[in-house]
């Protein structure tokens, strides 16, 4: 992984993780899913004695994105998300955000396309459309440094849930296979909820593929 430092916060009713990849020369820090609690994010921040540069989200549920706005403002950086995510973000009733007491409507800045790559924290970093979970669900890919950050497309040993507007069975296997087909074994997966795992640990045991 080199320069990539990665830490987490589980945060949030159903403790997501959010997670704060730093970039250990510049200090530069990317945001990935700022779920809750606002307050422990900047306190991590601070720990980590880093320099927020973006926020990342992989979708636009509100166990993902309570806390994104906070995020934006206080430090005054970019909110990346699929262009597919957009209604999601926008809505509070698909966001689900009013069933929660924080209606939460707000605007991606930087919306990527599938398989762009981007820099970001001094980093290149594919989007990958991974549709199944919601219409805009999204992975984030550093190649350089063999890590994917999921959010709740893929599971360790499972893929998310597919129950909620938007989702599809159908569709998130085959974004799980798009993953799975494509990357390479040693990839080391963070995802939205639970446990890290890798590439090559999905393709042998993930029931799903």
């Amino acid at each position: 992984m080199g320069r990539l430092k990665v830490e987490q916060l589980v945060l949030g009713p159903v403790s997501t993780n959010c997670y704060f990849a730093l970039n250990q020369e510049t200090k530069e820090l990317l945001i990935i899913d700022p779920a809750d609690q606002p307050e422990r994010i900047f306190q991590k921040v601070a720990q980590m004695e880093g320099t927020p540069v973006a926020v990342l989200l992989t979708h636009g549920h509100f166990d993902h994105i309570s806390a994104a706005e906070a995020v934006r403002d206080r430090y005054d950086i970019p909110v990346y998300a699929c262009p597919l995510e957009t209604e999601m973000l926008w809505e509070p009733s698909v966001n689900m955000t009013q069933y929660y007491g924080r209606p939460v409507s707000m605007k991606a800045d930087k919306m990527p396309s599938d398989l762009e790559v981007f820099e970001a924290a001094g980093f290149k970093v594919q989007m990958i459309f991974t549709p199944g979970h919601t219409k805009g669900s999204c992975c984030y890919y550093f190649k350089d440094e063999d890590v994917l950050f999921s959010g709740d497309t893929l599971f360790h040993g499972s893929v998310g849930r597919t129950d909620f507007p938007g989702g599809s069975s159908a569709q998130i296997v085959e974004s799980l296979h798009r993953l799975v087909d494509a990357l390479p074994e040693d990839t080391v997966v963070y995802p939205g909820h639970d446990t890290s795992t890798t590439i090559g640990y999905e393709k042998r045991y993930n029931p799903f593929v």
